[in-house]
């Protein structure tokens, strides 16, 4: 692997707090194991900044001038970022906790914060962010694959996906069951699916727009 490539997949944990001394103390914890970091003083900052696509998660302070943490959680959730956040406040309560936590941060903690405690949560964000974006990867490999099949082959597909057998399909689509074996074993080539139950499992793991689309 490259360097650049190494870079590319080194975690970056993105620090918005407007007190300039504790993205210091946050950056240099950081730093002192290993893990980069980028400061911003507000989140009109970091939104405004231009960010490489590294894997990493939030550190957001809750409460300050302009636009909140919890109003940025929202906001790039809107625009499906799904980087994982943990929300460092000393102006915490009940129902910010349970607001933050609802819509999917990692942890909710209260300055002052121990340092292993924060790093435990870094480091859970981070595996967390590293997960979905594998997973997220695989989709969209299979949505490539998936482009690349003809409309007989999608019919097949979705009828594989209902568990019918050959005959049933043979029937319902008005071809011959040699036809549908053809078309399911091309299906299946170019989906690279190693048996049915992989093809299925495929088939779920599309996004739900390609899976209720209307046969033609």
């Amino acid at each position: 692997m490259s360097i650049a490539a190494d870079n590319i997949e080194r975690p970056l944990v993105l620090i918005v707090d407007d007190d300039e001394e504790i993205r210091s103390a946050l950056e240099e914890l950081l730093l002192s194991v290993g893990i980069d970091a980028r400061c911003f003083g507000s989140t009109q900052e970091l939104l405004h900044a231009d960010l490489p696509e590294r894997p990493g998660c939030l550190i957001l302070d809750v409460r300050m001038p302009g636009a909140s943490g919890l109003d940025l959680q929202q906001h790039l959730a809107s625009n499906g970022n799904t980087r994982p956040i943990i929300f460092l406040t000393g102006h915490g309560d009940i129902a910010m906790t349970v607001q933050a936590m609802k819509a999917g941060a990692i942890d909710f903690l209260t300055k002052p914060v121990r340092d292993q405690t924060l790093l435990d949560a870094v480091t859970a964000a981070i595996e967390k962010d590293i997960s979905q974006r594998t997973a997220a990867r695989h989709v969209k490999q299979h949505v490539d694959r998936y482009a690349k099949l003809t409309p007989r082959e999608r019919e097949v597909l979705r009828e594989v996906a209902k568990g019918r057998l050959n005959k049933q399909i043979a029937f319902d689509l008005g071809i011959s069951e040699v036809t549908v074996k053809l078309h399911r074993g091309s299906v299946t080539k170019k989906m690279q699916a190693t048996s049915v139950g992989q093809l299925i499992r495929i088939w779920e793991l599309l996004p739900a727009e390609i899976r209720e689309e209307k046969s033609p």
